[in-house]
């Protein structure tokens, strides 16, 4: 059966790394050029960084922290934060990336992902679709840290951009994310059904049980985790880590 990759997935404010709480309560991780060494050192399949303020202020991740990346990491890459033009995306893989990873911008300009997909081939582009529930338990696919909605159902918006090109897609549970409580796998499930391309399911990880849950659910091309991957114990004390050759077989057993 298809192994999936297990992917850190980091988040970046400018600088320094971050964790989040459904997207707020943002806590202070460390320097990301410590944790490539970390993940370098345990053998990591991939990583993933996210500046999560890129966008908001209307600037693209930093290209240097690319291309330090680029220098240090022995595993592909995929980086997100505000890209918006065809020269965004040429300067992030010029830089070093493997992928890159847009959110906002695939939200409201199709047009930009459709040329996005063409010049540089599906495989380079990734779409982060964020999932949040209201009140009431209604769900709504969102972007932009989750600040605005998406008219659209998320299946039909993950077919929606197979159609445009984009060849995977990050499913993101704002309810699950940093709740280390395990993954929304009704959700993942859905989108996993409903698309071709490969699907990254993210948010909720917190033991080796809740990977385990998700590969044998839906079978994801990606497990993705954040808090589990920095922080250990009950008391959540900062720790990056990974999963041993032994703890990656036990999830696909």
């Amino acid at each position: 059966m298809y192994r999936p990759r297990i992917i850190p997935t980091l988040l970046l404010n400018k600088d320094h790394l971050v964790k989040s709480v459904k997207f707020g309560n943002f806590e202070y991780i460390g320097d990301p050029i410590n944790a490539v060494k970390i993940f370098n050192d345990l053998k990591a399949d991939e990583l993933v960084f996210l500046d999560i303020s890129a966008s908001k202020e209307k600037r693209l991740i930093s290209l240097d922290f690319v291309r330090e990346v680029g220098e240090g990491a022995n595993m592909p890459f995929a980086v997100g934060g505000g890209i918006r033009t065809v020269e965004d995306i040429r300067s992030i893989i010029a830089a070093g990336a493997e992928k890159v990873i847009i959110g906002h911008a695939a939200a409201n300009n199709e047009v930009f992902i459709r040329e996005a997909c063409k010049i540089f081939g599906s495989s380079t582009i990734t779409v982060c679709i964020d999932v949040k529930k209201n009140f009431f338990g209604k769900e709504k696919v969102c972007s932009l840290n989750a600040t605005k909605i998406v008219d659209r159902s998320v299946e039909a918006y993950a077919q929606h951009l197979m159609k445009l090109g984009v060849g995977e897609i990050i499913i993101q549970s704002v309810s699950k994310d940093g709740t280390m409580a395990g993954y929304d796998i009704e959700l993942c499930k859905r989108v996993v059904d409903s698309v071709t391309i490969p699907v990254v399911c993210l948010g909720g990880a917190g033991k080796i049980a809740d990977l385990k849950n998700l590969y044998q659910s839906c079978s994801p091309n990606g497990l993705a985790v954040g808090s589990m991957f920095v922080f250990h114990g009950t008391a959540k004390g900062v720790l990056i880590n990974y999963l041993s050759s032994d703890e990656k077989i036990s999830i696909y057993e």
